[in-house]
């Protein structure tokens, strides 16, 4: 490995960490920065719509603000790049997957005269064809990339590589992996769709079949989720405005909340408990008792020791600690192992 510099940058090589998410893509860099942005890409309608919005592609926040006049994409769905469509919006959507890529280098602020080195975390049971996909869309960005599971990346850049299982909660997987001192294989992981969506969809039937007369859309839903998202049974009452026939009108959505969130429970137990059954007996209780929660929907209230609670109803016993940057988690993670993978690995890499 190339000799660091003080600042703990390679000269000539900038590393990047990459969380590549559904929702949310989060970067930390070898210089410093740390950037996260919607995972949202936009291209106007039409020479309208690229008249008024001055320009061809619009990235996060912006692209969903300005919506009505964009195709908008989420590159990836369920963690990996959404295909399987007509050839054309197949092509778009690698092309929005491209142009997010390369929108999240650009955040990193590389100068012009580096090497770019980037990590991607994907998630656990990523397929090969994916896998594929997301270094084709990365390679035209970055002088050498290399992909790892994103729970993976969480455990490494915690150093928690020996009995412990990870749940990384993002919006379209939850990526569950037991660490036991190397690297982990396909047994040792394990890929749910019950994740931020998810809550999201059940979200919208519970209110749906609560209040019937009440209007909304998947944004709506989801800036609703992620301001007030729990489930505890103590939280205060939760209170949203929601058109009723045009007119704005209050609701109590408190137990609508409760109950969506609370469906990601069982099947993330399920899956810890499928990874504790499988692994050997003498070391099981130590991966019940180091439980890592990760990722952003890591951040609805009361999810850690509700799933605390479940695994030791289900599972006899259970420690859930919830990782302090849920956000960066991965990137961090991801960064840590550019930094740490000797140079003719990037070189070899190039070929």
């Amino acid at each position: 490995m190339t000799d660091k510099l003080a600042d703990g940058e390679d000269k000539g090589v900038l590393y990047l960490g990459i969380d590549l998410g559904t929702s949310r893509t989060s970067v930390t860099a070898s210089n410093g920065v740390r950037e996260t942005h919607e995972s949202f890409v936009g291209y106007p309608k039409d020479p309208v719509a690229r008249k008024l919005l001055g320009k061809d592609v619009l990235f996060g926040q912006e692209a969903r603000d300005k919506r009505l006049s964009l195709r908008l994409h989420r590159p990836l769905e369920h963690g990996v790049l959404s295909f399987n469509n007509s050839e054309e919006e197949d092509g778009e959507s690698l092309k929005a997957a491209k142009d997010l890529v390369r929108e999240t280098v650009r955040l990193a602020s590389p100068r012009p005269d580096e090497l770019v080195y980037a990590v991607i975390g994907v998630p656990a049971q990523a397929s090969i064809h994916n896998k594929d996909a997301i270094l084709k869309a990365a390679r035209e960005s970055v002088d050498s990339v290399m992909l790892c599971s994103e729970p993976f990346a969480v455990a490494y850049g915690l150093d928690m590589l020996e009995d412990v299982l990870v749940i990384d909660v993002g919006a379209g997987t939850v990526d569950l992996c037991r660490m036991h001192g190397t690297m982990p294989e396909d047994s040792d992981q394990l890929t749910l769709t019950t994740a931020g969506d998810f809550v999201d969809d059940e979200l919208a039937k519970e209110i749906s079949r609560t209040y019937p007369d009440a209007q909304h859309t998947k944004q709506m839903i989801k800036a609703i989720k992620e301001r007030y998202s729990t489930v505890e049974p103590t939280s205060g009452a939760i209170m949203v405005d929601l058109p009723v026939n045009g007119k704005p009108t209050s609701f109590d959505i408190t137990e609508c909340m409760r109950t969506a969130c609370g469906r990601m429970i069982p099947p993330v137990v399920e899956g810890l408990g499928k990874l504790v059954a499988t692994f050997d007996p003498e070391f099981q209780q130590k991966l019940k008792d180091r439980v890592l929660l990760a990722g952003g929907g890591s951040m609805i209230q009361g999810l850690d020791k509700a799933i605390e609670a479940y695994m030791r109803e289900h599972l006899g016993s259970g420690t859930v600690v919830r990782i302090e940057e849920p956000i960066y988690g991965g990137a961090n993670g991801a960064l840590k192992i550019a930094h740490d993978m000797p140079e003719d690995f990037w070189t070899q890499l190039q070929d």
